[in-house]
């Protein structure tokens, strides 16, 4: 018999290759005990001390089943896509689409869920991404924007995979071009695809964070239409990229995550940028909200943003090519 850890992979070791090598059952289940082997999912363990985490229990199904392709919120976070809602901890629950294409969705064990798909992934579906195979990310983008709960939701996926962003600590190029989004989802008889085609013209590639997507939303439901991520400059000379401009007016607004601004560094620095936006030519006054009262309390922020419109005259108008916006 061999040594269990020389059976396992990626640090996951499967009960059936255990006693394919000859280990009998009865004996298998006392040595993983007694020597500190962790149970992830019936019929997969992981070595002694291994960190199970989300992407260990992905490698389990897939280990366990080879035709399920990591999907959906679990594709999103391995192709660093932000999504309205989601655990720091990672996808809860971890899901899946079965590469040879399924008749509907459900549980194939405890903390996954397997999505119906009305046609197969194809090989220009899927990938590899860290380890594990996963949907590609026009194919993960158009999925969510299909099963998405909200126009929000659906936006803010689309806004995210269309940007450059800091995500995870880490800053990354967009992941997918409206072209191709727009290529999935005109393939036909997709559940939600009607919809997600008429939500994908509201998204914008220049949109900073989530909380930023959810406020040009709000704004341009109250009839506010800013300019978003204009290039303004310093009296130095500097560019600096307030989140939304309203350049009639003067009037500068800044969404502001916690998650960005919560270092000393990163709050000397909002700090400096903030002096500096407000000594910006032709910016009058800025306002800043945080992304709490982006999400709960949105018309609280536009009643603020219109009321600052209203106090601001118009500014002279600017040359011919000086650009636009305001209400």
């Amino acid at each position: 018999m061999y040594e269990l850890v020389t059976l396992a992979r990626g640090g996951v070791l499967l009960t059936m290759w255990a006693l394919a090598a000859g280990w009998p059952r009865g004996r298998l289940d006392g040595r993983l005990r007694g020597e500190g082997w962790q149970r992830i999912c019936r019929g997969a363990w992981a070595v002694p001390g291994k960190e199970v985490d989300w992407r260990v229990r992905a490698t389990a199904v897939q280990l366990l089943r080879p035709d399920l392709v990591c999907s959906h919120r679990t594709a999103a976070a391995l192709h660093r896509i932000e999504l309205l809602t989601g655990g720091a901890e990672g996808p809860d629950p971890l899901e899946f689409t079965a590469r040879g294409g399924s008749a509907s969705g459900g549980r194939i064990r405890a903390g996954t869920r397997l999505y119906g798909t009305a046609g197969r992934l194809t090989d220009q579906d899927c990938s590899v991404r860290r380890g594990l195979r996963v949907t590609s990310p026009a194919r993960t983008v158009a999925d969510l924007i299909r099963t998405a709960a909200t126009r929000e939701a659906a936006v803010v996926v689309a806004d995210s995979a269309l940007s450059r962003r800091f995500v995870a600590g880490l800053r990354r190029e967009p992941v997918v071009d409206r072209e191709e989004l727009a290529a999935q989802l005109a393939v036909p008889r997709r559940p939600g695809a009607p919809r997600a085609r008429r939500w994908l013209p509201l998204a914008q590639a220049g949109s900073g964070s989530p909380a930023e997507t959810v406020a040009r939303l709000r704004m341009g439901d109250a009839g506010l239409h800013p300019e978003v991520q204009p290039t303004l400059r310093t009296a130095a000379g500097r560019s600096l990229h307030p989140d939304f401009y309203f350049r009639a007016a003067g009037l500068a607004v800044e969404i502001e995550g916690f998650a960005f601004h919560g270092t000393r560094t990163a709050h000397e620095r909002d700090v400096r940028r903030f002096n500096e936006l407000q000594n910006c030519p032709g910016v009058r006054r800025v306002l800043r909200f945080t992304a709490r009262e982006v999400f709960d309390h949105p018309e609280r922020m536009t009643s603020l943003i219109r009321e600052a419109l209203d106090s601001l005259a118009p500014l002279p108008r600017a040359a011919p090519g000086a650009g636009g916006g305001g209400r």
